[in-house]
């Protein structure tokens, strides 16, 4: 009897999802800038879902505050709005931990994975350093004169170092920047011993590789070792996809996420995530998105407390 029930209002709920469709034009809103990574994955997964919800999908870039006022701006939507966020997971479990941003992790609701960014270490060819042990075992005889770059204070690139020297018991001289193109000039001009790339950052060419974060090789850098396989057990991703205002209705999650998950598999989107350096199957649905961010805050907030730490 119970068990019928359920099925009842389990195919009911179903129905339900499926009968919403929006009404008006849908908003994706990056809180990035255009050319970025994630616009050019946002604006490839806004044109697969447009012909599945049988609604244009409007893109609205608003990047300031290293992502902060295009999110405070999305939780500000009412759901009747059809506003949309396609961000890092860094702003849910990173920018609210930093200070009183207008939002939280709270503030939205899950939708679909649809990007993960691997990050490697890099140095220039010229390099004395061969190989990532080479880098450690330097900074171990001359604590705090290897200088290393990023592409921010509390970016994902920050906190994996933060999380290396941590695992392998070295102090490394940071030197922060304001996104990566900076970085890349001064890495391939010598200014720093080594940096912290996205890996899309590498098809530029002219750097070594010395390990990638991952629990595997990338495919498209089959010779360039994990740093796990060379001993050290630190593998962070930058990853996200679309969320949704909180008091966004389930029918209407349930409808974006198919659509989300269908456009993400289709071969439009597959060509431009291969460009981006984008692993084959980035792509989950909503409750695994949802766990996920509830790791990496978690995660976060231990990896920003040693940055606290060491001011």
């Amino acid at each position: 009897m119970g068990h019928g029930l359920f099925c009842i209002f389990f195919s009911l709920g179903i129905a339900v999802a499926q009968q919403w469709a929006p009404d008006r034009p849908v908003t994706i809103l990056n809180p990035y800038t255009a050319g970025s990574t994630t616009d050019q994955l946002a604006r490839a997964l806004a044109a697969g879902m447009a012909p599945r919800l049988g609604q244009p999908v409007v893109f609205v870039n608003r990047d300031s505050a290293a992502g902060g006022v295009g999110t405070a701006q999305a939780a500000r939507a009412t759901p009747d709005r059809h506003y949309l966020l396609f961000a890092q997971a860094v702003v849910f479990s990173v920018l609210p931990a930093r200070g009183e941003i207008g939002f939280t992790a709270a503030s939205f609701v899950p939708v679909c994975q649809s990007f993960e960014n691997a990050m490697a270490i890099a140095v220039r060819p010229e390099s004395r350093f061969s190989l990532l042990t080479d880098v450690i075992a330097a900074a171990r005889t001359r604590s705090g004169a290897i200088t290393y770059g990023h592409q921010g204070i509390a970016s994902v690139p920050h906190l994996a170092a933060i999380e290396l020297a941590e695992v392998a018991g070295i102090q490394v001289q940071e030197v922060p920047y304001r996104g990566e193109p900076a970085l890349v000039t001064d890495l391939r001009a010598g200014r720093v011993d080594f940096a912290v790339l996205v890996m899309r950052s590498l098809a530029a060419g002219g750097f070594r590789t010395l390990g990638v974060f991952a629990p595997e090789r990338h495919p498209l850098l089959p010779d360039a070792p994990t740093v796990m396989e060379q001993g050290f057990a630190v593998a962070p991703t930058s990853f996200g996809g679309l969320s949704a205002p909180a008091k966004t209705l389930a029918a209407k999650i349930a409808r974006l996420e198919a659509a989300c998950l269908e456009a993400a598999r289709e071969e439009a989107y597959r060509h431009v995530a291969t460009r981006m350096f984008q692993p084959m199957r980035p792509e989950a649905d909503a409750a695994s998105l949802a766990t996920r961010l509830a790791s990496d805050v978690a995660d976060k907030r231990r990896l920003l407390s040693l940055i606290n730490e060491a001011r």
